[in-house]
């Protein structure tokens, strides 16, 4: 299947609940966000409280040392820290991102194959969300994990 790439209305967004969102972007009812495409990365599962994305690092992404880019690790790890926190989300909800760490435990090359990005949920409250998440290359080796705090809050169907 072909991916479309775009962003939903705010109300599109936040009229159902997190899961169905996200797994709508999966089987292609909402398009996959347009840095999605530009990394080079897709979400390939969810289920409530983790997710997955599959990523392909090539040279296109390489540092001045001639590594992947921190920036490109960093970026696939938040989105599914990100998303494992979205998945929790009830209709009306909306979070954002207050906090993240990560370690950089190997590098990511190319040769690093189709890499592998699992986002988990620690702890869903009211108002705070933790999750954690690690790449591990085509091999099953770490290549990375972190952790990242999110708040909640009630979403407006339109800015404004």
């Amino acid at each position: 299947m072909d991916r479309t790439f775009g962003v939903v209305s705010r109300e599109v967004l936040v009229a159902g609940d997190g899961l169905s969102f996200l797994r709508g972007i999966i089987d292609g009812r909402h398009p996959a966000p347009p840095f999605a495409g530009t990394m080079d990365f897709d979400l390939v599962e969810a289920d409530e409280g983790r997710v997955v994305f599959v990523g392909r690092p090539s040279p296109r992404f390489f540092n001045p040392l001639g590594t992947i880019h921190g920036g490109w690790t960093a970026t696939i790890l938040d989105s599914a820290m990100a998303c494992a926190a979205h998945s929790t989300l009830k209709p009306g909800e909306g979070y954002t991102t207050l906090e993240m760490k990560l370690n950089y435990v190997r590098p990511v090359m190319p040769d690093s194959g189709t890499v592998r990005c699992e986002g988990r949920l620690i702890h869903r409250g009211g108002s705070v969300i933790t999750t954690e998440g690690n790449l591990r290359d085509e091999r099953g080796k770490l290549l990375a994990h972190g952790t990242e705090t999110c708040m909640v809050f009630p979403a407006k169907a339109s800015a404004g």
